[in-house]
């Protein structure tokens, strides 16, 4: 847990909650706050399993995973290629679409990109923009914009903070999660906010967002939502656990937002609600992870 990302704060309630439910379940528990210089606990030989709680950069983004695979160490959770593809959302956006998910129109960003361009693309788009991040989680960096033009000046902005960035088409619908567990999606949670999106302060501030299970009453379409999430967590090549978010369109059709690779544990988080409401305790949840984690049975490619 820890890690050098923004999102360290986060990763450390993670990683604290994951290791006391593991704790709880009967496990033998350590815990490190790591970071790339600091790696002595994979130095450890009587570790069986590791279980990565970093969320963000080098916990999300494959170099952990990488790193893990390299000293041939069983750990939890998508192997490296996988993390780096669900980590970059302009790249996830390319697998979701070749595995025919819908997913908004984008436009990819650089600091040194030409800004009549840029804008001209973004007239294709309808309605407002999102400027995001194309590496980071919990909405680090996200943006909500009206026209072309101050699209393309945040846009600039977000790039000469976080780096490469993206401009999104704005989709109205509501927002919706689905974890995925073992292969298996849990329940569908849909998330209302006061702000109007779901940022960081909505994720882990603001005790107003509301999650909610059941609003999606016809069968037809919740199973279409949870296919989907499906769908980009098998062609992303991710395993054992993740999240899928999306916006729904028009009569409840799923566009891809975008594949956490290490969604949150904390007591904000959605993965351990959505376990909760099939019944299982964080306890439940980890230990679940653990076992597919350390199953021989073989695991798709890294």
């Amino acid at each position: 847990m820890g890690g050098i990302g923004a999102e360290r704060d986060i990763s450390i309630q993670s990683g604290t909650s994951v290791a006391e439910a593991l704790g709880a379940a009967g496990f033998d528990v350590l815990t490190a706050d790591i970071r790339p210089d600091k790696l002595d606990i994979l130095e450890d030989r009587s570790i069986d399993l590791f279980f990565p709680a970093l969320h963000g950069e080098f916990g999300e983004d494959g170099k952990l995973q990488q790193i893990l695979e390299d000293k041939s160490l069983v750990y939890a959770g998508s192997g490296p290629a996988a993390s780096n593809a669900a980590f970059d959302k302009m790249a996830a956006k390319i697998v979701f679409a070749e595995a025919g998910v819908l997913t908004p129109a984008a436009v990819g960003f650089d600091y040194d990109a030409d800004a009549a361009s840029v804008e001209r693309q973004l007239r294709d788009f309808a309605g407002e923009y999102v400027v995001k991040p194309v590496r980071q989680g919990s909405s680090v960096g996200v943006s909500i914009v009206r026209d072309p033009y101050d699209a393309v000046r945040t846009a600039r902005r977000t790039a000469e903070e976080f780096g490469n960035c993206m401009i999104e088409e704005f989709i109205p619908g509501r927002e919706v999660t689905v974890g995925i567990l073992c292969g298996q999606p849990l329940p569908i949670i849909e998330i209302r906010t006061q702000a109007g999106f779901y940022d960081y302060h909505a994720k882990y501030v603001d005790e107003q967002t509301q999650f909610l299970f059941d609003t999606i009453a016809e069968p037809a379409p919740a199973a279409e939502i949870q296919a989907a999430a499906l769908d980009c967590f098998n062609a992303l090549g991710c395993r054992d656990f993740a999240r899928a978010d999306f916006i729904l369109a028009g009569e409840n059709k799923p566009c891809a937002l975008e594949v956490n690779t290490i969604p949150g544990f904390t007591s904000h988080s959605l993965l351990p609600k959505a376990a909760a409401k099939i019944g299982l305790s964080m306890s439940d949840l980890c230990a679940k992870i653990v076992e597919a984690a350390a199953s021989p049975v073989a695991k798709p490619p890294a």
